[in-house]
């Protein structure tokens, strides 16, 4: 999400010319789960220090980054994004982006339920 290219594939992404981010959608039923903890699971699972890289993957397309759908969304990360900064030495780079001029393109099949097929747990 969040490139300039129709419906890349991974290989072209990887080419770092689509302006692409690897991400996952998330649909979820407020009355079950709120915004700001499903935040809280996305500053906890990856570094939002690291410019362009999680873990192991190095590229633009593993850049730390949230698409927002609605005004308050965007509120509720910026305010989240200061917060988690609190407990960091270095800065945060977390991008927080209005997903309403892009379009989400599923990973191909061979990407989806990439750790299970490795046989990693997943949570």
């Amino acid at each position: 999400m969040g490139g300039t290219v129709k419906n890349p594939s991974y290989l072209r992404v990887c080419t770092h010319t689509t302006g692409h981010a690897e991400v996952c959608q998330v649909e979820y039923d407020a009355t079950k789960i709120s915004y700001q903890e499903l935040l809280k699971v996305f500053w906890n699972i990856h570094d939002p220090t690291q410019k362009n890289r999680q873990g192991l993957d190095i590229g633009d397309q593993y850049r730390s980054i949230i698409f927002y759908h609605t005004e308050e969304q965007r509120k509720i990360a910026e305010e989240s994004r200061k917060k988690e900064q609190k407990k960091y030495g270095a800065s945060i780079v977390t991008e927080i982006v209005s997903a309403k001029k892009f379009i989400f393109y599923p990973a191909e099949e061979y990407h989806q339920k990439y750790l299970e097929k490795r046989g990693r747990k997943v949570c």
